[in-house]
């Protein structure tokens, strides 16, 4: 993650704006690694082969080169590396590292709201999502108790429930398990 030092305040609406802008021509240069920018997030993404990691640490290292040369403070606190591999046996290597620290290896991670494992299991992101909308059903059975009108209750369930069960439906949906699914109730 780029956490910018310079320009727009913190939480500044033109922040991620003016961050976008700034690193617009910061791309990769391989074709095994994609790099992801949303608002002041920044993420590489590394496909490795034969064991090759190469073209993604020089990757890395590119990336905190243009971040050195043009006045952007990398947060080695909250860069984590995540390796994917589904190999029987493995030994993962070691991390790469940020300005001298080692990169955190976690088993998950939040990405624009949705929750990555190693596995590529949906189901933290799914019980994240039920829990959500459960706490705001409590609302909903309020304003029914309230004797709002059904097109109302309606309306702050389609804005307040549907909104956050179908956030990121099209990034975990078809990889739901059966069991994943019990969100289709809602």
């Amino acid at each position: 993650m780029i956490d910018g030092q310079t320009g727009a305040p913190q939480g500044c609406g033109l922040s991620p704006l003016l961050f976008s802008l700034y690193t617009n021509h910061c791309t990769s240069s391989h074709d095994s690694v994609k790099l992801i920018k949303f608002a002041d997030d920044t993420t590489l993404i590394g496909l490795i082969s034969n064991k090759d990691e190469s073209a993604y640490r020089r990757e890395v290292d590119r990336l905190v080169s243009w971040c050195s040369g043009n006045n952007l403070e990398l947060n080695a606190q909250k860069t984590v590396e995540m390796i994917v591999d589904f190999r029987k046996s493995t030994v993962p290597p070691p991390p790469p590292s940020v300005m001298d620290s080692p990169i955190t290896s976690v088993e998950s991670f939040r990405f624009l709201g949705t929750t990555i494992t190693q596995d590529l299991k949906w189901e933290p992101t799914i019980s994240s999502l039920i829990k959500k909308a459960q706490q705001r059903m409590y609302f909903l059975r309020q304003l029914r108790k309230a004797k709002l009108p059904a097109q109302m209750l309606v309306q702050f369930y389609t804005a307040i429930i549907e909104s956050i069960l179908t956030s990121s439906i099209t990034v975990w949906f078809a990889g739901a398990t059966v069991r994943d699914l019990s969100l289709s109730k809602w």
